[in-house]
């Protein structure tokens, strides 16, 4: 079988660069294309490793069927990330080296280049969705436990567990990825959820810049139904979490050091994060565009800084930024004797070894949420039917209508439940004006 540098001769001999594009002469030389880029692949991860991310796929994907049906939940939803990861692991890696093959074949990197940055990248992109595919497990693991106790799915009102949270914070909102109602009370869960949130000014960016530099637990706990946790003027900038849980699928994770900038950066106002885009989109189009690169700035000025911390170290720094009443670790491998002591001396209660699959050695940690759930609020109080009011403001602006029309319609609906004087005659004339007599009657 030809090696990596025969492969790219040949590969060479059948292309041409013209400006920024690379023309193929035959089949031939995309095929050759690819098998470049599997070869890089082979060199950085050997099939062992692919082989264990398509067991850890298909474990996660049993556990959740088993969650989606004791919740009666209708499924779930991936980030677009994993679910191309998870379709098929050597295929997702290979599309990562499509750049690094391209500046290859029209001889703008050299093959010992691309060799070292091609599998760095693949190396990054394997860890990082297999510690997405651990933390997913986590969670649909302790899913699958509340169901069983008979718990159900009641948010998001699709139906659908989301395992991601693209595009769902930009109305300037954190909401949950699953809310569970139990018998006895509902449960809040927000994966990854510390990001940023939409602005429209500098007042708006002011206020939320700390959720783009803010710590970012793995999985927060709330009792109840919390449909937000963005609080731009506490600090941090979210609703303390009931329960943090963090998730380490590395048998070596406790060894890491792990580089810390965002928390120390100094807001940005509105101009200068939208200058500073401009420059980041020319920076990475230089090369292609064939203009001279400019150095980008540090992303924050000023105070940020580079803090290096060691990873139990970091699980401390967590503990003590968020105040949590709990604090759970899920470690796949199992922990020196002389750490797990240290952990649990400082209020960080150790689940290890939790090998993925390990539904059972999750028990403790599920029943200790299922206990911290939180009752349901009175539907006659005050509270209770402006919390429902202002969710049919948020999904009717999320469907681009009216908030307003929406949150006064909510109003009058619960206040002609309860048997309000005039409440249902003014929901009655309200809805004849504005959708007509066969809505008014429903």
């Amino acid at each position: 079988m030809p090696g990596l540098g025969e492969l790219v001769a040949r590969l060479r001999r059948l292309v041409k660069a013209d400006g920024v594009h690379l023309v193929f002469k035959s089949r031939e030389a995309e095929e050759l294309f690819d098998r470049v880029r599997d070869e890089i692949v082979r060199l950085a991860v050997d099939e062992g490793e692919v082989e264990r991310a398509r067991l850890w796929a298909s474990i996660l994907a049993e556990e959740l069927r088993r969650a989606s049906s004791l919740l009666g939940a209708l499924g779930w939803s991936y980030s677009r990330e994993l679910r191309s990861f998870l379709e098929d692991p050597r295929l997702h890696l290979r599309k990562k080296l499509f750049n690094y093959v391209f500046d290859l074949a029209r001889g703008r990197l050299g093959e010992d280049e691309v060799i070292r940055r091609g599998a760095a990248a693949v190396r990054t992109s394997l860890r990082t969705n297999l510690r997405s595919i651990y933390q997913d497990w986590v969670l649909a693991a302790l899913l699958s436990h509340l169901g069983s106790m008979g718990a159900r799915l009641i948010y998001p009102e699709t139906g659908v567990i989301l395992l991601e949270r693209s595009g769902r914070q930009r109305s300037g909102s954190i909401p949950p990825n699953a809310v569970v109602r139990l018998p006895w009370g509902e449960v809040s869960f927000f994966l990854e959820a510390p990001r940023p949130i939409g602005w429209e000014d500098t007042g708006d960016l002011e206020r939320s810049w700390r959720l783009y530099t803010m710590l970012r637990p793995d999985i927060l706990v709330y009792p109840g139904r919390v449909l937000d946790i963005a609080a731009p003027d506490r600090d941090p900038p979210i609703i303390r979490p009931h329960t943090i849980i963090e998730c380490k699928e590395l048998p070596d994770w406790y060894e890491r050091v792990r580089d810390l900038r965002g928390p120390l950066a100094k807001p940005m106002r509105a101009t200068e994060w939208r200058a500073r885009w401009l420059q980041g989109l020319e920076e990475g189009l230089a090369d292609i565009l064939g203009v001279e690169r400019r150095r980008i700035e540090d992303f924050a000025e000023g105070r940020a800084r580079t803090l290096r911390v060691r990873e139990p170290r970091l699980l401390l720094l967590y503990k003590e930024t968020f105040k949590p009443e709990r604090f759970h670790l899920v470690s796949r491998a199992p922990l020196p004797a002389e750490l797990r002591r240290d952990l649990e001396s400082n209020g960080i209660i150790v689940h290890a070894p939790v090998e993925i699959g390990d539904r059972e050695a999750l028990r403790s940690l599920a029943a200790e949420i299922a206990e911290s759930a939180k009752p349901a609020e009175d539907p006659k109080s005050i509270e209770y039917i402006v919390g429902k009011a202002l969710e049919e403001a948020s999904k009717a602006y999320r469907r681009g209508e009216d908030p307003a029309r929406a949150l006064g319609l909510a109003m009058l609906r619960s206040l002609a439940e309860m048997g309000v004087p005039t409440a249902r005659e003014l929901l009655v004339s309200y809805l004849k004006e504005g959708r007509g007599e066969a809505e008014a009657h429903h």
